[in-house]
């Protein structure tokens, strides 16, 4: 009995992925038939999945109302629910005349007195950064001096003071 069962049991299996194969023959022959749209294969049932497209809050909004009414208009509502009037956007601030010009002077006075700080360390700082840096520095060699540029310094002739005369 058990053999039987078993035997039974194939067949039917059998049996049933026969008619499977003749139904999904039987689909994509459908499939074929209809006319394909734009962007999904005809042939396979799973197209690659699409890209999502991101849309704006102002843009969902819209999309939501317009769903809203819609639907008030299929259930026979004779008036689309009260809407939340979109608040007017805030008027730019603008800074007036005497604002920017005491910016301005605010901003000159900070810079002249950050200036007169750096004066005032600059000496400061020179005088560490001689005491630094002389002990390291080699000795600088001098490019030689023309010697004819000396000796006309030192040959011009002396004026002279006539001597009083002796009395």
């Amino acid at each position: 009995m058990n053999t039987l069962d078993h035997s039974i049991l194939e067949a039917a299996l059998v049996g049933l992925e026969a008619q499977k194969k003749r139904i999904d023959a039987q689909i994509a022959e459908v499939r074929d038939m209809l006319p394909s749209r734009p962007g999904q294969a005809a042939t396979t049932p799973e197209a690659t999945p699409r890209k999502r497209r991101k849309f704006s809050a102002a843009t969902r909004r819209r999309m939501k109302e317009a769903q809203r009414r819609r639907w008030a208009k299929i259930r026979g509502e004779s008036e689309p629910p009260a809407q939340a009037k979109p608040k007017a956007p805030k008027a730019k601030r603008r800074l007036s005349a005497a604002g920017r010009k005491a910016i301005q002077e605010a901003l000159r006075r900070r810079w002249a007195q950050k200036r007169a700080e750096a004066v005032k360390a600059a000496p400061a700082r020179k005088k560490a950064l001689v005491k630094k840096a002389a002990p390291a520095r080699p000795a600088k060699e001098s490019a030689p001096v023309k010697k004819a540029a000396v000796k006309k310094a030192v040959s011009a002739p002396a004026p002279t003071v006539a001597e009083p005369a002796a009395e």
